[in-house]
């Protein structure tokens, strides 16, 4: 399917499954098929990100991966407050992308339109593009701070996990690039390839505990998430933010894509969303199928110690404080690429 087809998709579920909800504002495109052309092929690995805007300071929860007209489609609900704002909304890596370009899928108040007329212009200014890094610096920092060692083990992974995975967007946002979430590891390298930077990509592999590991390891460990992604798409109950990542229609993305990145080469980049799906996995399991969750326990904690080298809380807060002492090292580097981008103004 060609991207256009697949957003022409979304804007028909946006007009009968959003729209006539009392309390919508409008809808828009982000994530990684923002800035593509619609003549391009869309992979089969790869959905399409819709943020549906609300009333009021909070939103319904999100349906997640959905099906329609042929389109595997992420919807989101984000209300309005977190958009009213303008000048918060450019400071905020997170959103501020989904308006430096006409991204609007439907605006019947015109509000979203009217916030693209002001991020837009405003989006490559250096002093906006620094507090998106800083942003992005902020939640590595915060969020690995957090971490709860009281916690069951597939959170405590998940809580080092995603801020870590964090350190590739701070380059990636210096450089005016889309902090994408599944491909961030292999999206940062060719930023830091691009700009004389390489020197610090094994490193970030490296907090992530995966700079050594052999292609057969990681297509070891992709075969035992299959088997634990494939028995837990039948038992989910309880509604995560991310259940709907692990349904059948999102095995393309949750399990195939990792795979797509195996065969091509990029088994180191596929260790991030392997063990993020793994964990999401048992995070279910222990609540909707606690002896599942304990049959294929061991199976996670084996991959999370071979592609990272965590084998217990002890190992997972040295490794938390090695990023914490990494972020000046990266800074300093998200500076240079702030500094050397020419499209980068002010």
């Amino acid at each position: 399917m060609r991207i256009g087809e697949a957003r022409a998709a979304a804007a028909h579920w946006v007009a009968a499954h959003a729209r006539p909800a009392p309390d919508y504002l409008g809808a828009y495109f982000s994530g990684s098929t923002v800035g593509r052309p619609d003549d391009a092929e869309l992979p089969v690995s790869s959905d399409v990100d819709v943020v549906v805007v609300t009333e009021g300071a909070e939103a319904p929860a999100k349906p997640g991966k959905l099906p329609h007209r042929g389109a595997l489609l992420e919807i989101t609900y984000e209300p309005w407050s977190l958009l009213a704002d303008p000048e918060a909304v450019l400071g905020a890596y997170h959103l501020a992308g989904g308006f430096r370009r006409d991204t609007v899928i439907d605006d019947p108040t015109g509000r979203l339109r009217a916030l693209h007329a002001y991020v837009a212009p405003r989006f490559a200014r250096r002093d906006h593009v620094r507090r998106r890094c800083l942003d992005a610096r902020h939640r590595v920092e915060t969020r690995l701070t957090a971490l709860d060692t009281t916690q069951p083990f597939a959170t405590r992974v998940m809580a080092w996990l995603f801020p870590t995975g964090v350190t590739t967007h701070l380059p990636l946002v210096a450089a005016l690039r889309n902090p994408t979430v599944r491909l961030r590891y292999p999206a940062v390298r060719d930023v830091l390839t691009a700009y004389g930077q390489e020197a610090l990509y094994p490193e970030l592999l490296a907090l992530l505990g995966c700079a050594e590991v052999s292609a057969p390891l990681v297509r070891h460990h992709l075969t035992e998430l299959t088997r634990t992604f494939d028995a837990t798409a039948p038992v989910v109950r309880t509604p995560f933010f991310f259940t709907s990542d692990l349904t059948e229609r999102a095995r393309p993305v949750a399990v195939d894509g990792s795979r797509e990145l195996i065969d091509r080469g990029d088994h180191r980049e596929a260790v991030f969303w392997i063990l993020a799906t793994f964990a999401r996995c048992h995070t279910v399991l222990a609540v909707d199928a606690p002896a599942l969750h304990t049959a294929r326990l061991p199976a996670f904690r084996e991959a999370v110690a071979d592609l990272t080298g965590i084998a217990d809380t002890g190992d997972l807060l040295a490794r938390r404080d090695e990023v914490l002492r990494f972020v000046p090292r990266l800074w300093a580097v998200t500076e240079e690429i702030l500094a050397a981008n020419p499209e980068i103004v002010g």
